[in-house]
């Protein structure tokens, strides 16, 4: 009754879980979709065989198999990931709000389906009529679990599930051990030095080297945009077709845009960039934030599959570090809270003077993540005019205005029709606190003497590839190209494109070369001003282990699971809606080596 009831679990969960994606039609799709409930039920069954003499500790078992099953439901269905154990570790209250906004009728009716399919089959089970020999239909049972999980790993070498095969139960174990080791790899591609040395010859190259040193002695306030992709913004072509309507690059809706905005979500950062370099191929190197502003503090690669917890014990010359012992004031003023994910961890002892967030800071407006960001910009300024003048500052502000669940203090200029659009109002909004931060430092007779580095922590998807929302868990352009600007008024004259890709690994060597000082040589990222080209490196592990890299025109991907490779030509197909590893399987095998040896060697 209770194998029976966790079979029929599985399956209800599975056709949740895939209702609403386009599946690939084969032979193999069976198979491939249902392996990991076959194996999975295996287990149960191998557990309910052994607890069998024990009623209430079997039926406990059940109970709790069920409950995890229906509870986790939901996330599977909005996420296209079952929970895994990151997942967990970040399932916490400063995300109460966008947790609850998915207590919706739907996923409610699919917890009461599961939940029914768990009481009802054992019920119906019991009351059928036993067979003549329970033995051999048992074995027969068994032996058809066993036979669909021997084959579901050749299966899902001929579809393309998007791990969409796993379950609650698979996916934790999955999760459970590392999926990347130092022996990973050999030994001699290990020890290869420069892991961004890129394959693609490129030839034209934008000489920046005039710009160094450039702004010695001025302030620097290093802006991390939350959540902020490069292609929603007009900065970044987004306001093409007088309006700002779509969700991809290059693509536009036709709408009446809004006479102030002019159809971009972000004035202020356009106009900051007006005396500006703005990079057009930057990229994240992980698509969540904590371990982003490691990498952009620090300038060195986060750890695949290490909580962000660990990282206080990581060694690290923080550009914080290195301007406080140079005389600068430093501060980092955050409108989240440091205790999400671990942030504590990556930002204490970093050689900030001082440390806020939105406990030290309160404002007009409170969510579960945090408050708004206007109160952050004058706890910021606040700062600015506390100390006497002559003494530069480095400061770091951190809004959030564009985290889900996009919840804006004011309403917006854009319609508010769905998750996107609620999304670039929420963007507009936190423009608008950039904007005061800006003509706050211009009010103080700072505007010559400061200069910024405005970039996106990672990008935000919107159902662009199937079940790609929110950031974490993919690695296509709308999760990890983001904007880099790069602003000195007085020092830059006017607004230069550079094609060239950067990292936001980058950011700390730029900022020591835009001042004229020398680089760290713990620094893994290098000044975006070295006329090098270079390749960007990024990884996701939340959910599948996703390796990457950007050269030049092309874009690769990287399964861990699956030993998939996606590549991807994004001056041709921006979308990236074309695999064509295929066709150059000799560019896909050296871009794999080379993710596979670089992620083994930061771990």
């Amino acid at each position: 009754m209770r194998v029976a009831g966790a079979i029929a679990v599985l399956l209800a969960a599975r056709i949740g879980s895939l209702a609403g994606h386009a599946l690939p039609w084969s032979w193999w799709m069976p198979i491939a979709y249902l392996w990991q409930d076959a194996a999975v039920a295996g287990a149960f069954w191998i557990v309910d065989f052994a607890l069998r003499r024990t009623r209430r500790a079997a039926w406990t078992a059940y109970a709790v198999f069920v409950v995890y099953v229906a509870a986790t439901l939901p996330a599977t269905r909005v996420m296209s990931t079952p929970m895994t154990w990151t997942m967990w570790r970040a399932a916490g209250g400063a995300i109460g709000d966008s947790i609850w906004m998915y207590a919706t009728p739907g996923n409610v009716g699919w917890i009461a389906a599961v939940l029914s399919a768990a009481a009802v089959t054992p019920l119906v089970v019991r009351r059928s009529p036993r067979s003549a020999g329970p033995g051999a239909s048992r074995a027969l049972g068994f032996a058809m679990l066993a036979l669909v999980a021997a084959l579901g790993p050749l299966a899902v070498t001929r579809i393309d599930t998007h791990g969409l095969d796993r379950n609650a139960w698979s996916a934790l174990a999955i999760t459970a051990v590392p999926r990347v080791t130092a022996a990973s790899v050999p030994t001699r591609a290990r020890s290869r030095g420069d892991w961004r040395e890129p394959r693609q010859v490129v030839s034209a190259r934008t000489d920046l080297s005039f710009l160094r040193g450039a702004a010695a002695g001025r302030n620097v306030i290093l802006v991390s945009l939350e959540s902020t992709a490069a292609q929603y913004l007009g900065l970044y072509g987004a306001s093409i077709c007088n309006g700002v309507g779509s969700r991809f690059p290059g693509e536009c809706v036709k709408t009446t845009p809004d006479p102030v905005t002019n159809g971009d979500v972000a004035p202020n950062l356009t106009a900051l960039a007006r005396s500006a370099l703005v990079f057009d191929h930057a990229y994240a190197v992980y698509p969540e934030s904590i371990k982003g502003l490691f990498s952009m503090l620090c300038s060195e690669y986060p750890v695949f599959d290490r909580a962000a917890d660990a990282y206080d014990r990581a060694p690290c010359d923080s550009i914080a570090a290195d301007l406080s012992r140079r005389g600068y004031r430093t501060g980092l003023f955050h409108s989240g809270r440091f205790g999400y994910l671990g942030m504590q961890s990556a930002i204490a002892n970093r050689g900030f003077d001082v440390l806020a967030d939105a406990g030290d800071i309160g404002g007009q407006h409170e969510s579960s993540f945090g408050v708004d960001d206007r109160a952050t910009v004058d706890r910021l300024l606040a700062w600015i005019d506390a100390a006497p003048r002559g003494r530069p500052f480095f400061a770091a502000y951190l809004p959030i205005a564009g985290h889900h669940p996009y919840d804006s203090p004011q309403p917006g200029p854009f319609p508010s029709r769905d998750d996107f659009d609620r999304y670039r109002n929420a963007l507009h909004y936190g423009d608008a606190a950039l904007g005061a931060l800006v003509s706050g430092i211009a009010a103080r007779g700072l505007e010559r003497a400061t200069f910024w580095i405005a970039l996106g922590d990672h990008g935000e998807a919107f159902g662009q590839h199937d079940g790609n929302f929110g950031h974490t868990f993919q690695l296509y352009e709308e999760n990890i190209h983001v904007p880099f600007v790069v602003s000195a008024p007085g020092a830059i004259a006017a607004r230069t494109r550079v094609a060239r890709v950067v990292s936001v690994l980058d950011t700390a060597p730029t900022i020591l070369d835009l001042l004229g000082l020398p680089p760290s040589p713990r620094h893994e990222g290098t000044s975006a001003l070295d006329p090098r080209p270079r390749m960007a490196l990024f990884f996701a592990d939340y959910s599948l282990g996703l390796l990457g890299l950007r050269d030049g025109r092309l874009k690769y991907i990287y399964e861990i699971e699956s030993g998939r490779s996606r590549l991807f030509d994004l001056q041709s197909d921006p979308r990236e809606l074309r695999d064509i590893s295929a066709a150059d399987a000799s560019a896909a095998r050296w871009y794999r080596d080379r993710v596979r040896a670089w992620i083994a060697s930061a771990r």
